[in-house]
C-alpha cells in the first residue's frame, strides 16, 4: 500500500501551493518563536462529516488545562518548543507534547504502521521555502510531522501542512478499536490573544491486505489564551531540573529519527513502558538524585528498535 498516496482537499492543496507571496524565513522564524508563553488552552473535537455505512457520530470531546510553550533550541533554520502542562489547584507538573520545526527539512518520520515511524525524503518541491513541523509525545517518542509555508495574507501570520498520517491520539486509543489511524492537515495561526491549532483529521482503518476504510471527518481546535493569571513556576522549576536529561533522551531518539529507516517501538500503544521509567528518572533529578546515562540506555535499549528497511515499491 502506497501510506504517501492521499486525497488533499482542494481548499488545502490551494493554501499550500497559492502563488501568493511568501515573508522572508526571518518573518516565519519569528512567527514560530510567538507560540512562546504561558496559555490557557481549551481543547475541541468534533466529528463532522460521518463516511462509513452505519457509523454514529461519537461524543464531542471537551478539555483544556494551563500550558506553558518553552523555547529549548533556537537558530535560524531550527526551534524547538516544549510544553508544560501545570494543575492551577496542586501544582502538579506534567512534561507535555513537544514541536520541533525546521526549515527546508530534507527528511521526516513518517507513521507507517502501528508503532512504526519511517524517516523518507521530503520531495524538494515541498521542502523548498518551507517548515516541517515535527510533533513529539510526552516522552520524546515521535507522533507526527507536516510540511507547508506559512503566509501573511491580510497580516494573519498561518502555516497550513500538507496531509501526512499519525497514530491515534491518547484521548481515543484508550477508548477506540475501531480505527488505527489519522489523515491529517494541521493549520496554526497567530491571534491577538495568542495562537490556534485546527486539525483537519480523518479516521481511517487500514487493514493489513493494504486497503484502507475512511469511517469519519473530524475537526479539532486547541486555543491557546496568553494569561498572567496562573502560576507557572513549577513548570519552570521542573525544566530547569530537567533539562538536561530530556536533552539526552532526544539525543538517543534522534540516534533512530535523523536518518532512515526509522524506529519501531517495542511498547504496547500507550507507550506507558516508556513513559514511566523516563518520568520516574526525571522525577529523581527534581529530588536531587544522579540518573546514569546508563539508566537511560536501558530503557531505550529494551522498548527501542530500528524500524525495518522499506522496499521502494512499498512508498
Amino acid at each position: 500500500m502506497n501510506l504517501r498516496t492521499l486525497a488533499l482537499p482542494l481548499g488545502f492543496l490551494a493554501a499550500v501551493v497559492s502563488p501568493a507571496s511568501f515573508a522572508d524565513t526571518t518573518r516565519d522564524h519569528a512567527s514560530i518563536l510567538a507560540m512562546q508563553g504561558e496559555y490557557i488552552v481549551d481543547f475541541a473535537f468534533d466529528e463532522t462529516v460521518l463516511l462509513a455505512p452505519g457509523y454514529e457520530r461519537h461524543p464531542a470531546m471537551r478539555s483544556g488545562g494551563n500550558e506553558v510553550v518553552i523555547v529549548v533550541q533556537d537558530s535560524p533554520d531550527k526551534i524547538v518548543l516544549q510544553h508544560i502542562l501545570v494543575d492551577e489547584k496542586s501544582g502538579h507538573v506534567t512534561k507535555h507534547w513537544r514541536q520541533d520545526w525546521t526549515y527546508e527539512a530534507p527528511t521526516r518520520f513518517e507513521f507507517s504502521a502501528d508503532q512504526t515511524w519511517q524517516v523518507r525524503a521530503i520531495p524538494a518541491a515541498l521542502s523548498k521555502g518551507a517548515w516541517t513541523q515535527c510533533v513529539y509525545e510526552v516522552s520524546d517518542a515521535p507522533r507526527y510531522c507536516g510540511t507547508g509555508k506559512w503566509t501573511y495574507d491580510n497580516n494573519v501570520p498561518t502555516w497550513t501542512s500538507d496531509l501526512s498520517w499519525r497514530p491515534l491520539p491518547r484521548r481515543e486509543y484508550t477508548q477506540r478499536h475501531d480505527y488505527n489511524a489519522i489523515s491529517a492537515v494541521n493549520r496554526h495561526t497567530l491571534t491577538p490573544g495568542g495562537w490556534t491549532h485546527e486539525q483537519f483529521n480523518t479516521k481511517v482503518l487500514r487493514k493489513p491486505d493494504g486497503t484502507q476504510v475512511e469511517l469519519a471527518r473530524e475537526f479539532g481546535f486547541n486555543d491557546y489564551q496568553k494569561t498572567t493569571e496562573v502560576d507557572f513556576k513549577p513548570a519552570y522549576t521542573y525544566w530547569n531540573a530537567t533539562k538536561d536529561f530530556w536533552a539526552k533522551v532526544r539525543t538517543r531518539w534522534d540516534r533512530f529519527l535523523a536518518q532512515p529507516p526509522g524506529v519501531h517501538l517495542k511498547t504496547k500503544i500507550d507507550g506507558m513502558a516508556m513513559i514511566i521509567p523516563l518520568f520516574e528518572q526525571a522525577g529523581s533529578l527534581e529530588k536531587g538524585k544522579k540518573v546514569r546515562d546508563a539508566q537511560i540506555d536501558a530503557v531505550f535499549d529494551k522498548w527501542v528498535e530500528r524500524a525495518p528497511v522499506e522496499a521502494a515499491a512499498q512508498r
